[in-house]
């Protein structure tokens, strides 16, 4: 079994694309990045990108953004981890967290914590929705229209308030360089849903697939909610995916919030598979 490294994210594609589209839903946002670092170079200047072989065969596959969480793939040969987890000690020492499917996201961690003896904690339980049929949402005032530049200091408000609350970020000094992006980026847009000419909610979509593209960040301000108008625009967005073209539009849910999973299956997205956030402390010293 033998891990190889890429420096050249189109070389990875190339060589990861049949392995990741078996599940494409599920690796929708490892085939996301890689086609954001292809495309938009600039969002992330430093990446790690991987794959573990046996016998020349592809049994997992991983992708790194720092200072992001390691994100890790189906994997069908359990020890291929092991295999992993040295290579990714070797390159960053320590981790601030990683991402991937039930199990195997506390089966890395426990060996991350093993050996690093950085402690471990389960920070988010997600699920990954697919759509490819949108369910109508009628009866909700206001329209939908694409964000520009004249919508950057909202924006900026409500993306710092949206990583806040959902994922518990403090520092948001690089929120207007986040913004910014949105507005140039190849692969990348921001919506929102208005009434009575104020913005009342915000949808992004990025990340695409061959077939698909993830829809988020998704975000309403407290004042804004119960009121239908996040399901609108993200009805409204979804849609124009598959207008545009997209079989499939995916997103990730909080799965301690109700609310935000009836939501989309009421709008026609239907869960694929759960997905654990764990969040890697500071070394306990031996």
């Amino acid at each position: 079994m033998q891990l190889r490294r890429f420096s050249d994210p189109r070389e990875f594609l190339q060589d990861a694309e049949a392995f990741l589209m078996e599940r494409e839903a599920e690796h929708n946002l490892i085939l996301g990045l890689t086609n954001t670092l292809i495309h938009d170079p600039e969002v992330y200047p430093q990446f790690y990108l991987a794959v573990v072989e046996d016998a020349g065969k592809i049994v997992l596959i991983t992708i790194r953004t720092p200072p992001h969480n390691l994100i890790i793939s189906h994997v069908t040969r359990p020890d291929a981890l092991t295999v992993l987890a040295n290579d990714v000690q070797s390159a960053y020492g320590i981790l601030t967290g990683v991402i991937a499917t039930v199990p195997i996201g506390k089966t890395f961690a426990d060996l991350w914590q093993a050996m690093t003896r950085q402690p471990y904690r389960l920070n988010m339980r997600e699920r990954i929705y697919q759509l490819s049929h949108v369910n109508s949402v009628t009866g909700i005032p206001g329209s939908f229209r694409v964000a520009t530049p004249d919508d950057r200091l909202l924006l900026i408000q409500w993306f710092a308030a949206f990583r806040q609350e959902a994922m518990g970020v403090v520092d948001n000094s690089d929120v207007p360089q986040l913004v910014d992006r949105y507005f140039v980026s190849e692969t990348r847009k921001i919506y929102l849903w208005e009434h009575d000419g104020e913005a009342v909610s915000m949808a992004g979509r990025g990340g695409p697939t061959p077939n698909g593209i993830r829809i988020g960040p998704v975000y309403t301000p407290p004042e804004f909610r119960k009121k239908g108008y996040a399901s609108a625009c993200v009805a409204a967005l979804s849609q124009l995916q598959l207008d545009t073209g997209r079989k499939f539009c995916f997103l990730y849910t909080d799965l301690s919030n109700p609310t935000s999973n009836h939501i989309y299956q009421e709008i026609g997205y239907e869960p694929i598979c759960d997905v654990d956030e764990y969040r890697f402390d500071t070394p306990v010293n031996s």
